[in-house]
């Protein structure tokens, strides 16, 4: 999804689309559907008025989208502490379990179907993200305590 149609949909799946929202950012519901228009040429969003669309909606499609174009992806930050390194743990070791089986399933016949490449493809990215979560969570740990107990 392109940055665009994300910041469309954002603002259209928001409860009350436009109308609503608007109220909330401080901007006339007109203005907001001129500005997450695709088809709009002439008005924008600020890249401060996406963030707060965002912040509003709890919605990251627009950052995803961003991100996306130049060849990221996204991991969300859980909060810090001994637990969330267990769960990053898990998460991950579940994330490894999953691509191995997508794997496994895969070569099951001696081919890799385009189909089976993108269920591969996907729990892998996962798996690394999941790995970065962890190292994340790591390093919030030992930046407040010093050491991992």
């Amino acid at each position: 999804m392109n940055i665009t149609d994300a910041a469309h949909k954002t603002v259209k799946d928001y409860p009350g689309g436009s109308e609503a929202l608007a109220v909330r950012i401080g901007m006339s519901a007109a203005v907001l559907r001129n500005k997450v228009n695709p088809n709009n040429n002439t008005h924008h969003l600020t890249l401060a008025e996406a963030s707060e669309i965002m912040g509003v909606t709890g919605d990251d499609r627009i950052l995803h989208a961003m991100a996306a174009e130049h060849g990221y992806t996204l991991q969300k930050m859980q909060a810090d502490g001994m637990a969330s390194v267990m769960g990053a743990m898990l998460e991950n070791a579940a994330k490894q379990g999953a691509f191995a089986q997508a794997l496994q399933e895969a070569l099951s016949d001696g081919l890799i179907s385009e189909n089976e490449m993108k269920a591969i493809s996907s729990a892998g990215t996962a798996q690394v993200e999941a790995m970065i979560n962890l190292l994340a969570r790591l390093r919030a740990v030992t930046g407040q305590r010093g050491v991992v107990a």
